[in-house]
């Protein structure tokens, strides 16, 4: 028998492996669902197109052949005849070469596709194989997906919510741009490598040992704590932590969070008014013990005067004391002085402590000073401190309610008088004056005490300044409110070689009657 000759095959494979012949190789072609054409590499005329390939495009393989690239392309600049042969070509010289092509199917439709040109040597022939697919669908959700995200970022650009990603050693994974602006990272900046390490001590250790439990799925936990930002400010954020795991994306603790610095000092202020209130109502209670007592004890020292001077006619009067009546009678009339220099002392306090309308009126401020006088006196001999009280010259008539103002000038006087008994003696020196100054009557308490910090001048006001038990002072935070509801100011600034003065303001009432 003649020997049958076999069509060309594959390189030599083993004797048990199956063989392929061209017709083989062209079946499998015709079945892939890839879109196939084939170009010649010279010419880039098309040589032949698999059936998915007609199929798609919607032309025979007769039709297909004689076709150029603006007959199957998107009419458009980017698809134009030139640039479809340069990317063929390209592929002749380096061997492969991709591109984003718009194909134009015979009824007209547009195919996006990522086509794939590959020069491949043939016996007869170097050919150019095409490989497309169809990616609009990928093209259309890659547009959606980059329309959301555009629109997240536009939603979420002026969020006050910072979101972030933290590893179990408070590194940072991820960090949203609302994130970078509560860190106080400007444009341009990096952001801290480590999220826990920009926190306070107190907050930190705390923040480190939720990054280390391993929390259940949707369990969430809220917490507190106290930055220090990029800037140089300390700041306090809520946030809500939670564990995710995000496959082939991210792992680890995700942490919600915002800046609530003014809720936090709003609640501060809150508890300070609220602590004003309640000693400006001990106070008040103090008054009214005041008077209570300033009543109880006069009628007794009026009996014990009354007693006093009938002992002292009775013994005038009786002959057997007559030789000794010179001694006793002094040291009655003494004890009688006594008497009239508590009578006074508490007539003064009943005359100040009384409850009073809560109504403004005229008065001179130089009188105001007047009526508490004694009192600031009496501390300063107790504590041998040495006053110096200069009024103005000229009347200062101001709108105020008197008692209130009073009380300002009672407790500068004391928080000055209390500053300089850490002196010696002979170095104890406080000095109260009052002037008219620019349409306004003028009051200043100066020591020459161990003066007050700049950086704690300006937060002096803020808070209680003493709030010492023996003290009579209503606290520099009322000091400041009721200046402040009397139309003044207070403030407080270094002495002119020691020390510090303490000023406040009220505006003069020019016109009165």
């Amino acid at each position: 028998m003649p020997e049958q000759t076999a069509a060309p095959v594959s390189p030599a494979l083993p004797d048990d492996s199956i063989r392929f012949g061209l017709d083989d190789f062209r079946r499998m072609m015709e079945a892939l669902p890839m879109c196939i054409i084939l170009h010649d590499a010279q010419t880039k005329s098309i040589l032949w197109a698999n059936p998915s390939a007609c199929q798609v495009l919607g032309f025979t393989l007769e039709e297909l052949l004689p076709l150029k690239a603006p007959d199957m392309s998107r009419q458009s600049h980017e698809y134009r005849r030139e640039i479809g042969r340069k990317w063929l070509h390209d592929a002749v010289l380096h061997g492969s070469n991709m591109v984003e092509w718009c194909y134009r199917a015979k009824n007209g439709d547009e195919i996006l596709s990522e086509a794939i040109a590959t020069l491949v040597p043939l016996t007869e022939r170097d050919v150019i194989m095409v490989q497309f697919r169809d990616i609009a669908r990928e093209e259309q959700i890659r547009r959606e997906m980059k329309k959301l995200e555009s629109r997240l970022k536009e939603f979420m650009q002026d969020s006050d919510e910072g979101v972030t990603v933290l590893r179990s050693d408070g590194g940072i994974e991820y960090l949203s741009d609302a994130g970078r602006k509560l860190l106080g990272v400007r444009p341009g900046q990096n952001p801290p490598k480590n999220f826990v390490e920009q926190c306070l001590p107190e907050s930190r250790d705390e923040l480190l040992e939720l990054l280390t439990l391993a929390l259940p799925d949707a369990i969430s936990f809220p917490l507190r704590y106290q930055i220090l930002r990029k800037d140089g400010a300390v700041r306090w954020h809520h946030a809500v932590c939670r564990y995710i795991e995000i496959e082939n994306d991210l792992k680890g603790h995700l942490l919600h969070f915002h800046d609530i610095t003014d809720q936090v000092e709003a609640e501060e202020a809150r508890r300070r008014d609220q602590a004003s209130l309640e000693y400006l109502a001990r106070h008040n209670a103090m008054g009214e013990m005041a008077t209570a007592i300033a009543h109880e004890l006069s009628q007794p020292l009026a009996a014990i005067r009354n007693f006093l001077e009938g002992s002292v006619l009775r013994i005038k009067q009786s002959e057997a004391l007559l030789e000794q009546a010179g001694q006793i009678v002094w040291g009655l009339e003494s004890a009688g002085r006594q008497v009239d220099h508590a009578a006074t002392i508490i007539k003064s306090v009943r005359e100040y402590v009384v409850r009073l309308e809560q109504s403004e009126g005229l008065i001179d401020l130089n009188a105001v000073l007047e009526e508490v006088r004694w009192f600031i006196e009496m501390k300063a001999a107790e504590g041998k401190v040495h006053l110096h009280i200069e009024p103005g010259t000229q009347p200062l008539v101001v709108s105020c309610e008197k008692v209130l103002v009073g009380q300002v000038i009672l407790n500068l006087a004391f928080n000055a008088i209390e500053e300089m008994m850490a002196f010696p003696e002979g170095a104890r020196h406080v000095r109260i004056s009052t002037a008219r100054s620019a349409g306004n009557a003028l009051l200043t308490v100066a020591d020459e005490g161990r003066g007050i910090d700049a950086g704690h001048r300006e937060r002096l006001f803020d808070g209680f300044f003493s709030s010492k038990v023996s003290g009579n002072g209503i606290g520099l935070a009322l000091c400041k409110n009721i200046i402040a509801r009397h139309r003044g100011d207070i403030w407080a600034q270094p002495g002119e070689t020691c020390g510090t003065r303490f000023c406040f303001t009220l505006p003069l009432v020019e016109r009165h009657n």
